[in-house]
């Protein structure tokens, strides 16, 4: 997402604390990590009030005044409402949870203040660490998956590949920041968090368990199921990923509340999967009954949102995508190539 001219977002310096079944107190700040777009950040605290022996920071908002001036707030909120010694000069770790600019852009603010060594996905550190990347291949690879799209012509096609090259210009964050701990699946963090692998939403994203707690990124939210895209633009990305990456959370046993990315806690973690997993079967379907007839995935994407607005029109482009290519791999849909290069898929069953 990217920030636009909307009412800015208010949110309170603390949302919530939580104490886990070890004793450990989970903080919530929900910063602006745009002007229109809250995100949670969460601040870990274990020892006594006065003399914390661990804190961490997980994940780092967005990285432009508003968003870090929350930051800063909700630390002093820490301090002055819940009388813990926590500040920017004692932090023990930071943790990203995935490299989105809601969630790390903030970075290199936190990097600024603090000494304290940060953690991520070993397929994040390349992204975090070298943002700029490769902006020629950058540019190739997104000329590739407009061509794949259907994204030849004039129209909402000519402005969506627009739009598209420019988020592939746009970085996750503003300057590098060395990770001193990549992360795998199943590490125990500090001896503390326990490191779950959850791709899907993006292809380094993980979850933490502390204790009875779950932090669920934005593999799990209470109010919106995820953004994807397909793999084929983004290693680890993809429903398929995101639907193996439900059940292994699923299979948790033990945890009481479950605390997303964005908006408030989940203590029926359980039936969200279940909602979830019922939401992307019906989007699944409405896919096949639009593929009758061969059709590009741009105007399978109008297909299926009639009535779609400007705003969503490149995360929905990208959803579409990634049904497809779970729905090709299923061969529940064929993929053939018009003359011109671009996708056309058709059903091969009833939906």
């Amino acid at each position: 997402m990217s920030a636009s001219t909307s009412t800015p977002v208010s949110v309170p310096a603390v949302a919530a604390r939580h104490v886990t079944s070890g004793g450990t107190r989970v903080y919530t700040l929900t910063v602006p990590a745009f002007p229109h777009f809250a995100a949670n950040v969460f601040v870990v605290v274990r020892g006594e009030a006065a003399a914390p022996t661990y804190t961490a920071l997980i994940d780092t908002g967005g990285s432009h005044e508003a968003s870090t001036a929350a930051l800063d707030a909700g630390l002093d909120a820490v301090r002055s409402e819940y009388g813990e010694a926590v500040a920017w000069d004692t932090l023990s770790r930071v943790v990203i949870t995935h490299p989105h600019p809601d969630h790390v852009a903030g970075l290199p603010f936190v990097h600024s203040r603090t000494a304290a060594p940060v953690a991520a996905h070993e397929w994040a550190v390349a992204t975090i660490q070298n943002p700029a990347g490769d902006p020629v291949k950058r540019q190739a690879d997104m000329e590739d998956h407009l061509l794949w799209l259907g994204l030849t012509g004039g129209g909402t096609e000519a402005e969506y590949a627009e739009r598209l090259r420019r988020r592939a210009r746009n970085t996750m964050l503003p300057e590098a920041v060395e990770i001193q701990t990549p992360l795998k699946d199943g590490d125990v963090l500090d001896n503390i968090f326990t490191v779950i692998y959850t791709p899907g939403h993006e292809g380094s994203q993980v979850c933490l368990r502390v204790d009875d707690l779950l932090l669920s990124a934005d593999h799990l939210l209470p109010r919106n199921s995820p953004p994807l895209m397909p793999e084929r633009f983004q290693r680890g990305a993809g429903l398929g990923h995101y639907l193996d990456s439900l059940d292994r959370i699923e299979a948790l046993e033990g945890v009481s509340v479950a605390l997303g990315g964005h908006d408030g806690p989940m203590h029926d973690w359980k039936g969200r999967i279940q909602n979830l997993r019922d939401r992307y079967d019906d989007k699944l379907r409405a896919v096949l009954n639009a593929a009758a007839e061969p059709i590009t995935i741009h105007d399978l994407t109008h297909a299926l949102n009639p009535r779609l607005r400007a705003v969503q029109a490149i995360l929905l482009l990208d959803q579409t995508a990634a049904l497809v290519e779970y729905l090709v791999g299923r061969g529940q849909l064929v993929e053939t190539r018009r003359e011109d290069g671009a996708a056309l898929v058709v059903r091969t069953v009833q939906p």
